[in-house]
Protein backbone atom coordinates (compact mmCIF):
# COMPACT_ATOMS: atom_id res chain seq x y z
CA UNK A 1 0.00 0.00 0.00
CA UNK A 2 1.21 3.15 -1.13
CA UNK A 3 0.38 6.97 1.21
CA UNK A 4 1.47 9.93 -0.42
CA UNK A 5 1.09 12.50 1.88
CA UNK A 6 3.43 15.98 2.15
CA UNK A 7 2.42 16.77 5.46
CA UNK A 8 4.65 14.19 7.75
CA UNK A 9 2.55 14.29 11.10
CA UNK A 10 -0.51 12.81 8.89
CA UNK A 11 1.80 11.20 6.67
CA UNK A 12 2.94 9.29 9.73
CA UNK A 13 -0.33 8.80 11.41
CA UNK A 14 -1.85 7.33 8.16
CA UNK A 15 0.53 5.01 7.56
CA UNK A 16 0.80 3.50 11.43
CA UNK A 17 -2.43 3.10 11.07
CA UNK A 18 -2.44 1.29 8.19
CA UNK A 19 0.41 -0.73 9.74
CA UNK A 20 -1.82 -1.64 12.57
CA UNK A 21 -4.62 -2.76 10.38
CA UNK A 22 -1.70 -5.71 8.58
CA UNK A 23 -0.54 -3.66 5.75
CA UNK A 24 2.43 -3.75 4.11
CA UNK A 25 3.12 0.81 3.74
CA UNK A 26 5.41 2.24 1.69
CA UNK A 27 5.42 6.32 1.68
CA UNK A 28 5.95 9.56 -0.65
CA UNK A 29 5.93 13.32 0.20
CA UNK A 30 5.48 14.46 -3.48
CA UNK A 31 4.04 13.72 -7.15
CA UNK A 32 7.58 12.38 -8.75
CA UNK A 33 8.77 10.13 -6.17
CA UNK A 34 4.89 9.32 -5.59
CA UNK A 35 4.70 8.01 -9.00
CA UNK A 36 7.92 5.80 -8.79
CA UNK A 37 6.98 4.38 -5.89
CA UNK A 38 4.06 3.23 -7.31
CA UNK A 39 6.39 1.51 -10.10
CA UNK A 40 8.19 -0.09 -7.95
CA UNK A 41 6.34 -1.40 -5.23
CA UNK A 42 3.03 -2.28 -7.29
CA UNK A 43 0.81 -1.50 -4.21
CA UNK A 44 -2.85 -2.85 -4.16
CA UNK A 45 -4.03 0.58 -2.90
CA UNK A 46 -3.22 3.75 -3.16
CA UNK A 47 -3.62 6.85 -0.11
CA UNK A 48 -3.35 9.95 -2.22
CA UNK A 49 -3.57 13.64 -1.21
CA UNK A 50 -4.37 16.32 -3.76
CA UNK A 51 -1.98 18.91 -2.84
CA UNK A 52 1.85 18.05 -3.39
CA UNK A 53 4.69 19.50 -4.51
CA UNK A 54 6.05 18.87 -7.48
CA UNK A 55 2.85 18.04 -9.29
CA UNK A 56 -0.83 17.56 -7.76
CA UNK A 57 -2.04 14.14 -6.75
CA UNK A 58 -4.60 14.48 -9.52
CA UNK A 59 -2.00 14.41 -11.96
CA UNK A 60 -0.25 11.59 -10.07
CA UNK A 61 -3.54 9.43 -9.95
CA UNK A 62 -3.53 9.96 -13.54
CA UNK A 63 -0.38 8.91 -14.26
CA UNK A 64 -0.66 6.18 -12.02
CA UNK A 65 -4.26 4.82 -13.53
CA UNK A 66 -2.60 4.59 -17.24
CA UNK A 67 0.13 2.42 -15.95
CA UNK A 68 -1.81 -0.18 -13.72
CA UNK A 69 -5.78 0.68 -12.10
CA UNK A 70 -5.58 0.34 -8.95
CA UNK A 71 -7.74 1.79 -5.63
CA UNK A 72 -6.82 5.51 -4.90
CA UNK A 73 -8.76 6.75 -1.97
CA UNK A 74 -8.00 10.53 -2.29
CA UNK A 75 -7.68 12.97 0.94
CA UNK A 76 -8.29 16.69 0.22
CA UNK A 77 -8.51 19.66 2.23
CA UNK A 78 -10.58 21.28 -0.14
CA UNK A 79 -14.83 21.18 -0.46
CA UNK A 80 -15.45 22.58 -3.58
CA UNK A 81 -17.50 19.69 -5.21
CA UNK A 82 -15.77 20.09 -8.78
CA UNK A 83 -12.50 19.16 -7.35
CA UNK A 84 -13.92 16.09 -6.09
CA UNK A 85 -15.77 15.43 -9.48
CA UNK A 86 -12.22 16.24 -11.09
CA UNK A 87 -10.96 13.23 -8.51
CA UNK A 88 -13.22 11.11 -9.39
CA UNK A 89 -13.01 11.79 -13.10
CA UNK A 90 -9.30 10.98 -13.34
CA UNK A 91 -9.15 7.83 -11.65
CA UNK A 92 -10.19 8.16 -7.58
CA UNK A 93 -12.76 5.56 -6.09
CA UNK A 94 -13.34 7.63 -2.82
CA UNK A 95 -12.23 10.09 -1.32
CA UNK A 96 -12.13 11.46 2.38
CA UNK A 97 -12.03 15.71 3.55
CA UNK A 98 -9.31 16.82 5.92
CA UNK A 99 -9.77 16.33 8.80
CA UNK A 100 -10.86 12.98 8.84
CA UNK A 101 -10.52 10.11 11.59
CA UNK A 102 -8.20 7.30 11.39
CA UNK A 103 -10.99 4.79 12.30
CA UNK A 104 -12.85 6.71 8.98
CA UNK A 105 -9.80 5.99 6.61
CA UNK A 106 -9.19 2.13 7.66
CA UNK A 107 -13.08 1.86 7.15
CA UNK A 108 -12.63 3.13 3.59
CA UNK A 109 -9.79 1.51 2.72
CA UNK A 110 -10.67 -2.02 3.52
CA UNK A 111 -14.12 -1.59 1.73
CA UNK A 112 -12.49 -0.66 -1.52
CA UNK A 113 -10.66 -3.69 -0.65
CA UNK A 114 -13.12 -6.16 -0.39
CA UNK A 115 -14.70 -4.71 -3.28
CA UNK A 116 -12.12 -5.51 -5.49
CA UNK A 117 -11.62 -8.94 -3.71
CA UNK A 118 -15.37 -9.45 -4.48
CA UNK A 119 -15.38 -8.74 -8.20
CA UNK A 120 -12.31 -10.24 -8.84
CA UNK A 121 -13.75 -13.66 -7.34
CA UNK A 122 -16.67 -13.77 -9.64
CA UNK A 123 -16.11 -17.49 -10.83
CA UNK A 124 -17.19 -16.55 -15.05
CA UNK A 125 -14.48 -15.73 -16.67
CA UNK A 126 -15.97 -13.44 -19.15
CA UNK A 127 -19.01 -12.00 -20.06
CA UNK A 128 -20.17 -10.57 -23.78
CA UNK A 129 -22.90 -8.18 -24.06
CA UNK A 130 -23.36 -6.97 -27.72
CA UNK A 131 -20.03 -6.23 -29.02
CA UNK A 132 -18.77 -5.18 -25.28
CA UNK A 133 -16.73 -8.36 -24.03
CA UNK A 134 -15.82 -7.79 -20.21
CA UNK A 135 -12.92 -10.01 -18.78
CA UNK A 136 -13.26 -10.27 -14.76
CA UNK A 137 -10.00 -12.46 -14.00
CA UNK A 138 -8.18 -9.78 -16.18
CA UNK A 139 -10.27 -6.85 -15.16
CA UNK A 140 -10.10 -5.97 -19.10
CA UNK A 141 -12.78 -4.67 -21.50
CA UNK A 142 -13.31 -4.80 -25.05
CA UNK A 143 -15.72 -3.25 -27.66
CA UNK A 144 -15.96 -4.67 -30.88
CA UNK A 145 -12.18 -6.02 -30.40
CA UNK A 146 -10.32 -2.74 -29.19
CA UNK A 147 -9.38 -2.93 -25.64
CA UNK A 148 -11.24 0.28 -23.40
CA UNK A 149 -8.69 1.48 -20.32
CA UNK A 150 -11.47 1.41 -17.75
CA UNK A 151 -10.60 3.05 -13.71
CA UNK A 152 -10.68 0.26 -11.37
CA UNK A 153 -14.17 2.12 -10.07
CA UNK A 154 -15.53 2.45 -13.60
CA UNK A 155 -14.86 -1.07 -14.39
CA UNK A 156 -16.69 -2.21 -10.81
CA UNK A 157 -19.38 -0.28 -11.28
CA UNK A 158 -20.09 -1.73 -15.35
CA UNK A 159 -19.58 -5.27 -13.98
CA UNK A 160 -22.68 -4.33 -11.59
CA UNK A 161 -25.05 -2.60 -14.31
CA UNK A 162 -24.04 -5.78 -16.26
CA UNK A 163 -24.68 -7.92 -13.34
CA UNK A 164 -28.51 -7.08 -13.89
CA UNK A 165 -29.28 -5.95 -17.31
CA UNK A 166 -31.82 -3.69 -18.52
CA UNK A 167 -32.52 -3.15 -14.89
CA UNK A 168 -32.97 0.10 -13.04
CA UNK A 169 -30.31 0.41 -10.46
CA UNK A 170 -31.11 3.56 -7.86
CA UNK A 171 -28.20 5.89 -7.64
CA UNK A 172 -28.47 5.04 -3.82
CA UNK A 173 -28.19 1.40 -4.00
CA UNK A 174 -25.13 2.20 -6.38
CA UNK A 175 -23.58 3.77 -3.91
CA UNK A 176 -24.16 0.94 -1.41
CA UNK A 177 -23.15 -1.82 -3.44
CA UNK A 178 -20.64 -0.53 -5.44
CA UNK A 179 -18.81 2.17 -3.18
CA UNK A 180 -19.99 0.54 0.07
CA UNK A 181 -21.70 4.24 1.09
CA UNK A 182 -24.46 3.08 3.30
CA UNK A 183 -25.48 6.96 3.81
CA UNK A 184 -26.37 7.35 0.59
CA UNK A 185 -25.00 10.87 0.10
CA UNK A 186 -22.72 11.93 -2.90
CA UNK A 187 -25.36 11.07 -5.73
CA UNK A 188 -22.94 13.01 -8.05
CA UNK A 189 -20.11 10.21 -7.92
CA UNK A 190 -22.26 7.72 -9.36
CA UNK A 191 -23.64 10.74 -12.72
CA UNK A 192 -19.88 11.17 -12.69
CA UNK A 193 -18.90 7.55 -13.37
CA UNK A 194 -21.74 6.93 -15.59
CA UNK A 195 -20.99 9.86 -17.69
CA UNK A 196 -17.26 8.44 -17.88
CA UNK A 197 -18.47 5.06 -19.06
CA UNK A 198 -20.69 6.48 -21.70
CA UNK A 199 -17.62 8.76 -23.01
CA UNK A 200 -15.30 5.89 -22.84
CA UNK A 201 -17.53 2.75 -24.43
CA UNK A 202 -21.00 4.34 -26.02
CA UNK A 203 -23.27 7.29 -25.18
CA UNK A 204 -25.95 4.18 -25.84
CA UNK A 205 -24.52 1.96 -23.29
CA UNK A 206 -26.40 3.50 -20.04
CA UNK A 207 -29.96 4.42 -19.89
CA UNK A 208 -31.04 7.04 -17.52
CA UNK A 209 -34.49 6.94 -15.38
CA UNK A 210 -34.61 10.48 -14.35
CA UNK A 211 -35.02 10.33 -10.07
CA UNK A 212 -34.48 6.96 -10.29
CA UNK A 213 -30.92 5.93 -11.62
CA UNK A 214 -29.22 3.93 -14.34
CA UNK A 215 -30.00 0.42 -16.17
CA UNK A 216 -27.41 -1.07 -18.93
CA UNK A 217 -28.81 -0.96 -22.36
CA UNK A 218 -27.35 -4.18 -23.68
CA UNK A 219 -25.70 -3.11 -27.16
CA UNK A 220 -26.81 -4.35 -30.32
Amino acid sequence: MLVVEDEPTIADSVAARLRAEGFAVDVAADGPSAVDRFHEGQPDLVVLDVMLPGFDGLEVCRRIQVDRPVPVLMLTARGDETDLLVGLAVGADDYLTKPFSMRELAARVHVLLRRVERLTAVPTPARQLGDIEINFAERRVRRAGAEVHLTPIEFDLLVHLAGRPRTVLPRERLLAEVWGWADGAGTRTVDSHVKALRRKLGADLIRTVHGVGYALEVPS
